[in-house]
């Protein structure tokens, strides 16, 4: 039997929680089977704690002898505790990681993490560069790549009507100057397309070339896709236009930032960094455009054809289908299970 550990999540605000209840949900679809409490959604710390405990505690009572168990990395300071009581049950475990903490936040150093990590017997990782990271330090558990990541979503993308240039680009997230500096210079490079930003802190006074943005604010993610205002949609971190640089930048380079699938539900093609780990994926499926700087981004847009962007659209909307009925979670966890075999 495939089995979850559902915990409690505080609100679905978090992009990190959404990819996380929307994987118990494919799970569920999958008939896969939750060792732990039911899946709940209070924000108080306290009972979430005491929460996430009660369904680690039953964890053992619940799992029975050749069973697979699936975590979702990070499980905080609970994951070595429960891979030791799978294993203790007879029992193989899959890690499907989100986020790595020896990254951006630090939170670990990378011999903390991969021991860590060590505990599973089959790590997904994102996508084939994250795959790389762990098998050259020595990651002893096998690695699979997930691709991308899922999205759920009941609403119907907004039916495109045919636009002309300029072209908007769309950006949605953490708009202040602390994560996501480069909206304040990048305004200095455009002339012939613009911005519409949805998320929270944008200062617009402060940003060059203000008048090639248009602010929106927080719109929660659902009604955002049935609703985007925009031609194509921006993956893009960090304190510079030229490059994605400082931490959170530079994490792209690994990791599979969950607004790349909100922008595919929306059925935008994706704008990217070349260095991105995800930048393979664009180019593979011909989804999107893939830059050095966003200093040549006016020229890029300037020069693209009406037909050329018409088959961006239309091979974004088939991937949007496969994000939507949980094609790639499916597709990842069918390679775990037939290696632990």
């Amino acid at each position: 039997m495939i089995c979850y550990l559902s915990k409690n999540y505080k609100g679905l605000s978090s992009a990190g929680n959404k990819a996380k209840t929307d994987i118990e949900q494919i799970m569920d679809r999958l008939h896969y089977r939750n060792v732990g409490l039911r899946r709940t959604f209070h924000t108080n710390t306290v009972l979430s704690f005491f929460l996430t405990l009660a369904g680690v505690l039953k964890t053992p009572f619940s799992l029975r002898k050749g069973d697979i168990l699936v975590l979702q990395y990070p499980l905080k300071k609970y994951y070595a505790f429960v891979c030791n009581l799978a294993h203790w049950r007879g029992c193989k475990v899959v890690t499907l990681i989100h986020d790595l903490g020896s990254f951006r936040r630090g939170k670990l150093t990378e011999k903390e993490e991969i021991k860590r990590l060590n505990h599973s017997d089959y790590i997904i990782a994102h996508n084939e560069v994250m795959k790389k990271w762990l098998d050259d330090r020595h990651c002893r558990a096998e690695v699979g790549a997930l691709e991308i990541f899922d999205y759920l979503s009941s609403v119907a993308p907004k039916k495109y009507v045919q636009g002309q240039k300029p072209y908007r680009v769309l950006y949605a997230g953490a708009l202040n100057h602390r994560k996501n500096a480069f909206l304040y210079e990048v305004g200095e490079f455009i002339h012939s397309y613009r911005f519409v930003l949805y998320g929270s802190g944008f200062e617009c006074e402060q940003a060059r070339g203000s008048q090639y943005f248009e602010y929106k604010g927080f719109v929660p993610s659902d009604q955002l896709i049935g609703s985007a205002e925009g031609d194509f949609g921006l993956v893009w971190d960090g304190s510079s236009a030229s490059t994605c640089a400082g931490n959170w930048g530079e994490y792209l380079q690994y990791n599979n930032p969950h607004k790349t699938s909100l922008y595919i539900r929306c059925e935008l093609p994706i704008i990217i960094w070349e260095k991105a780990a995800l930048a393979g994926f664009v180019r593979q499926h011909q989804i999107g455009i893939c830059v050095r700087s966003l200093e040549e981004l006016d020229e890029i847009l300037s020069n693209l054809t009406n037909e050329q962007y018409q088959d961006m659209k239309s091979n974004v909307e088939k991937v949007s289908k496969q994000l939507s009925e949980g094609h790639y979670l499916a597709a990842a966890m069918e390679k775990a299970f037939a290696f632990l075999k």
